[in-house]
């Protein structure tokens, strides 16, 4: 049994106005899955499929008192691919952030509610990625806790080191899941998370059971009633397990 990474979920005060600027931002169609929800993934994409990890936007009413753990990195494939994306980025009303970056070859952006995100220079690792070329996760420890996504997820571990491990989809196709090492606390709900699903014929209840028997734990964000489960990887960072597609 394994899961298989299909969203990355950014809470918003206004999901079609988010939802609008991460489309026009990487270049991806729009749907909606209901009141308050808001699907970003590629024009004539079959969700779920490991050629992309899609966005999801979803409408909460206070998505400001959280830290920001896990953010985006968008590729690039050339120094004026990198110069031109990140003005037309400012045009759709992102705006320059500084997280403490220094003098770095990447832009550091935040979208319009304040989710910070990555321009990356070109970097041969990430030209066949697509738009988003990284899932990046906050962590103390990368070698812990590339023990567990390992465990998890239905990817492949690429390189693991005291500062970071790194994942991508067993396919090789789509972006990699970094795990960076960074100090500071990480009690707070995250502003963005991951979505993970089960495949087809295997059951949310057992691997819910799975993932807590590597060291996950259940979490409480106030979901009340939903069909998908929400809990903790060992680092404290928060995930959903979604139902089983039909």
């Amino acid at each position: 049994m394994a899961l298989r990474l299909v969203n990355v979920n950014f809470k918003a005060r206004d999901d079609a106005a988010l939802g609008r600027f991460w489309a026009a931002a990487l270049g991806w169609g729009l749907s909606s899955e209901g009141p308050g929800v808001t699907n970003v993934e590629p024009h004539d994409f079959r969700w779920p499929a490991p050629e992309a990890v899609c966005v999801d936007v979803v409408k909460v009413p206070d998505p400001e008192t959280v830290r920001y753990r896990v953010h985006v990195d968008l590729a690039t494939t050339s120094a004026d691919h990198q110069k031109e994306l990140v003005a037309h980025l400012l045009e759709l009303g992102a705006t320059p952030a500084d997280v403490g970056q220094g003098d770095v070859p990447w832009t550091v952006l935040a979208d319009p509610e304040g989710n910070v995100f990555c321009v990356l220079e070109p970097r041969e690792i990430y030209r066949d990625t697509g738009p988003i070329a990284a899932l990046v996760v906050d962590c103390a420890d990368p070698r812990a806790l590339a023990r567990f996504w390992d465990e998890a997820l239905d990817w492949t571990l690429h390189e693991v080191t005291d500062d970071r491990a790194v994942l991508r989809s067993a396919q090789g196709v789509g972006p990699y899941l970094e795990l960076i090492r960074r100090t500071g606390p990480t009690s707070a709900p995250s502003r963005a998370h991951l979505d993970v699903m089960p495949y087809r014929g295997d059951d949310q209840e057992t691997e819910a059971a799975r993932l807590q028997a590597l060291g996950a734990t259940t979490a409480d964000v106030g979901q009340g009633d939903t069909p998908w489960k929400v809990l903790a990887d060992p680092e404290g960072n928060q995930f959903c397990i979604l139902g089983t597609p039909r």
